[in-house]
């Protein structure tokens, strides 16, 4: 169950899923848009423990590492920000979408998406590795954007249900809005690269820091661009909310409910 004290980061998958659940619960509770993304993650870790029972990677054991890491990272931004405390720039400004009305169901799950793959990740990979070449776990780190990069598009796909209207960004294929231009091939190479980098500089405290707040502008400040919108395209996100549902607690059920086998939302 979801509180507000994390002095105890998962240590497991299991873990990882229980907390994820709590934070899900919660959001139901308080109609709160947070859960939107929690509830995509949760989808996500299931689906890497699934593949690591099935033996679908290179080094399981590895992976749940990698995926623990990566998810800590996220449950500590939350802690942070339920207890006025600072999360990264990429993170408040994702949570403080969450308190606006306007914002598209699909511009929240982005927001997420970029913080936690354009700047988690990278430092769960380097985290991962530690002492070893950052390459080593190339593989895995492969692996966890295949995944994240399928079921989210899956997601995505449903979200019609819940915005029947979203169909309209397709009139705009050829604005060079980074809405539309954002892909999950294009984070996971960002991604990448920033954890190459970040790892050359892991024996220098310093520039260690300095690349972290850097990175942490810059993927803010695209977050910020994923929410706002000029012209056409800020009419077109306007009449698609307008058909959008707007009780968060009956979006997050309608996009998970059927994880009933790891979840009750009604609970």
């Amino acid at each position: 169950m979801y509180t507000t004290d994390n002095s105890q980061p998962a240590k497991t998958i299991d873990q990882v899923i229980e907390q994820l659940e709590g934070i899900i619960k919660y959001c139901i509770a308080n109609k709160d848009r947070l859960g939107y993304f929690a509830a995509l993650y949760h989808k996500v870790t299931v689906r890497v423990k699934e593949g690591i029972i099935n033996k679908e990677f290179e080094d399981g054991a590895r992976m749940e590492r990698l995926d623990v890491i990566f998810a800590n990272r996220f449950l500590e931004a939350v802690y942070q920000y339920r207890n006025k405390k600072q999360p990264s720039a990429c993170w408040l400004s994702a949570f403080q979408a969450t308190k606006r009305r306007s914002p598209l169901v699909l511009q929240h799950l982005l927001l997420g998406m970029n913080a936690h793959i354009n700047y988690d990740l990278g430092i769960a990979a380097v985290e991962t590795a530690g002492t070893q070449d950052i390459h080593t776990i190339q593989s895995d780190f492969n692996s966890i954007n295949t995944i994240i990069g399928s079921l989210i598009f899956e997601v995505l796909s449903e979200l019609n249900r819940v915005s029947p209207l979203l169909s309209l960004f397709g009139l705009h294929a050829g604005n060079p809005s980074i809405l539309i231009q954002f892909s999950i091939t294009n984070a996971r190479d960002g991604a990448w690269s920033f954890a190459e980098d970040l790892s050359g500089k892991k024996l220098d405290k310093s520039a260690y820091q300095n690349c972290l707040a850097t990175r942490d502008s810059t993927i803010e400040k695209l977050g910020q661009s994923l929410i706002k919108q000029k012209g056409l395209l800020r009419l077109t996100r306007w009449i698609i909310h307008l058909f959008e549902w707007k009780n968060p607690a009956k979006v997050i059920k309608a996009f998970y409910g059927y994880q009933k086998k790891y979840i009750s939302l009604n609970a």
